[in-house]
């Protein structure tokens, strides 16, 4: 009677899991989201040599997140992680203007992934609490977010250290989930 029950209450509710990949420049703040999308709170954090991987529940999704290191030399071993990814949040340091360049080149390899062709893209304008950071509309400009046309997007100005806009983006990306846009 208990599995039916919870069969029932999921179709109801539409409890989902979702596979995310958190991706994003070294230094971005990928992994001060994760921790405070999982635990509300900043941690302390060194940089990612490898992964981290938690689970966060929002809006009756388990979203299972991957946040892979961003150093130039990890990120060719993105692409091990890309089967069976449903979304990708991609975290650019708003703040760091030297390396939107890189951060937009890497950002179109990723979208030409074949792996990736389904995935969902919600982009995190990150450290907007820092001074001259570029406002979400230069982020757009600077990453050419209007040359995407085969998927859904929106990008979402953040500030991981004060938790401001993180929330909003994981609303967008669950709507996005529940209505099939991978």
């Amino acid at each position: 009677m208990g599995i039916v029950f919870t069969r029932l209450f999921s179709s109801l509710f539409g409890n989902k899991e979702a596979r995310i990949l958190v991706l994003g420049l070294d230094n971005a703040g990928k992994t001060t989201i994760l921790y405070r999308l999982q635990m509300g709170e900043v941690v302390s954090t060194i940089p990612t040599i490898g992964f981290n991987v938690e689970t966060v529940q929002h809006n009756n999704i388990k979203f299972q997140v991957w946040d892979l290191g961003g150093q130039t030399s990890i990120r060719p071993y993105w692409r091990c992680y890309f089967p069976n990814t449903q979304a990708i949040i991609y975290v650019v340091d708003s703040s760091d203007t030297d390396r939107l360049v890189v951060a937009k080149e890497e950002f179109h390899a990723i979208l030409e992934e074949e792996e990736l062709k389904g995935a969902v893209v919600l982009i995190y304008a990150n450290k907007q609490d820092l001074p001259g950071a570029l406002d979400d509309a230069a982020v757009t400009e600077a990453l050419e977010l209007h040359k995407i046309k085969n998927r859904q997007w929106a990008i979402f100005k953040t500030s991981a250290i004060k938790g401001e806009g993180l929330f909003e983006g994981l609303d967008w990306l669950s709507n996005s989930l529940k209505s099939g846009g991978s």
